[in-house]
């Protein structure tokens, strides 16, 4: 991905505090893993001026890496309103594959309609270990969609990741990541040395982190 829309994405997300880091006071994911950073994207939909440059830019994106786009589809709920946006600026069907199928009705896995053969990218706002990104593209290519690929907004860059999503021959584009996070939070002056230590140490191996590792002032 470009280097500048990576840092300038980034740079908003960070003045908006959608990034926030606590090296010293530990977040708990939802997989239960430590973290001395959490990433809060839906921030930038109270924020016009950042929403609007969000929903361009991803838009320009999708199109440049998959012109034949049909559908948008988002792969999570906290992702919906990002990709419905997203959509409409591109004056496309939207759908949202959810994670397990509704308890009522009609059970639907996916929401919206989605016809076999259309060419879907798949919209995630913050990319971690991959799994909620594979199971959507699953889910649609059993409904009789073509997943060209994907965008993330924001990916930690973990290296599983990485691997299970070549290892399923997914494309996936990352608008930005962790390592600009790091570059531009330095550049800014909101890192010291210990907050980057911690900060390395965790994405090296983010399932075995414990705040133990961070060193007393």
């Amino acid at each position: 991905m470009n280097n500048q829309l990576s840092k300038a994405i980034v740079k908003q997300l960070i003045k908006i505090s959608a990034i926030k880091l606590q090296p010293d006071s530990p977040f708990v994911w939802r997989n239960g893993w430590t973290a001395p950073i959490y990433t809060d994207n839906l921030i930038a939909l109270s924020l016009p001026d950042v929403r609007n440059f969000v929903k361009i830019e991803l838009a320009r994106v999708i199109l440049e890496q998959y012109p034949a786009v049909q559908v948008i589809a988002s792969v999570s709920t906290r992702s919906i309103a990002l990709g419905a946006i997203v959509a409409d600026v591109l004056g496309l069907p939207f759908i949202y594959v959810r994670s397990t199928p509704k308890d009522h009705g009609l059970e639907n896995l996916i929401e919206g309609n989605l016809k076999a053969g259309e060419n879907v990218v798949l919209l995630e706002d913050i990319l971690s270990t991959g799994a909620n990104y594979l199971r959507a593209a699953q889910t649609v290519m059993l409904a009789g969609g073509n997943v060209m690929g994907g965008v993330a907004l924001f990916s930690y860059e973990f290296e599983q990741a990485r691997e299970a999503i070549e290892a399923e021959q997914v494309k996936l584009v990352t608008i930005t990541g962790f390592n600009a996070m790091l570059e531009v939070a330095t550049e800014l002056h909101c890192l010291d040395q210990d907050t980057i230590a911690a900060l390395t140490d965790w994405h090296a191996d983010p399932a075995n982190w414990t705040p133990t590792a961070i060193e007393p002032d």
